[in-house]
């Protein structure tokens, strides 16, 4: 998915020529005139970088920054100010607000360019830095176990990481479906973009939808600003999702779309978000007799079980991080 750039510039003329370039390059472009409408647009367009004039009339550029915080969560939006070298100071001032970076105008093309791939680089990994935090205790892990049976779903996991189909992880508590997942993503051409665990399971449907999908501001009482969900946090990467044969009827018909179109609606929203991720899901469940009592939706299993593996259950108990076995 290209990144969405905000260009905020009272000046038609500048705001036109950015949008040209920004989209030579490849990127998309939002145009907003002024500040207020920029943190308008920064709610309903989500993008993932904003060039912002620090002289406007309404809102200055200053204003937007010490608002911005109310409106998203400022570590997940780079700002890039723009100034006339009259103005370093406010630039300065700007950057100790929690800009990123600021330009001088008149803009130099390549410049431009390198400042905004250097800071939607640095805000991946960011991304990538705060998916791990939140999945410290379960680290990134190999898989021990070296029977016959594990070796030979190990050699299927390693194939099938080359692909981008999903996978559908089978087997009882315990086996290390949830390792397996994580060794999947670390072979995949992925590996670099982040890996999101979430257990179906954990949660009550309401709390589900909001993990997976996100909110709009007012979306509900406590709802003070927009939230990313687990779905677009996993942007680029994996999202594994734990014990998918205990989510419910109306949720699975929100996922089922979420493969079909790669799109969907944050929760309390209308605009719809797009992504780019591989699904790995895992259960212990029968899927094929659940979508038979009418418990699991016979279209998303199709949909899920494009690749599946079956673990064994282990004699030694839960499986343990070690490192990982090499193939030829």
């Amino acid at each position: 998915m290209k990144a969405k750039i905000l260009i905020v510039d009272d000046d038609p003329d500048i705001a036109t020529m950015l949008e040209d370039r920004l989209q030579a390059s490849d990127y998309g472009t939002v145009i907003a005139k002024d500040g207020i409408e920029a943190l308008e647009l920064v709610e309903q367009q989500a993008p993932h970088l904003m060039l912002l004039d620090l002289d406007m009339p309404r809102l200055t550029g200053l204003e937007v920054l010490k608002r911005l915080p109310k409106v998203r969560p400022a570590e997940d939006l780079p700002v890039i100010v723009m100034t006339a070298h009259a103005s370093i100071d406010a630039a300065v001032e700007a950057i100790k607000t929690g800009a990123y970076d600021f330009l001088t105008k008149p803009l130099d093309k390549d410049h431009l360019l390198i400042v905004i791939s250097k800071a939607l680089e640095r805000n991946t990994l960011k991304r990538q830095v705060a998916c791990l935090k939140s999945e410290v205790d379960s680290r990134y892990a190999s898989i021990v176990g070296m029977s016959t049976k594990i070796r030979a779903v190990m050699e299927s996991a390693q194939r099938a990481a080359k692909s981008d189909a999903s996978v559908l992880l089978l087997g009882e508590s315990g086996t290390g479906k949830e390792l397996f997942a994580r060794s999947i993503h670390q072979w995949s051409p992925r590996q670099a973009m982040p890996l999101v665990v979430i257990n179906c399971v954990a949660l009550t449907e309401t709390l589900l939808e909001n993990e997976l999908f996100g909110h709009e501001r007012g979306a509900f009482t406590g709802a003070d600003r927009m939230q990313k969900g687990k779905l677009e946090m996993a942007d680029g990467g994996t999202i594994f999702l734990d014990e998918i044969g205990d989510m419910s009827l109306p949720l699975q018909a929100k996922l089922l779309r979420v493969l079909q179109d790669r799109e969907f609606h944050r929760v309390g929203g209308t605009r719809l978000v797009s992504i780019n991720i591989r699904i790995i899901a895992a259960t212990n469940k029968d899927l094929r007799q659940a979508v038979k009592t009418g418990e699991f939706r016979e279209d998303l299993f199709f949909r899920l079980n494009v690749i599946s593996l079956t673990l064994p259950p282990s004699a030694n108990g839960p499986m343990t991080s070690l490192p990982w076995p090499s193939f030829s």
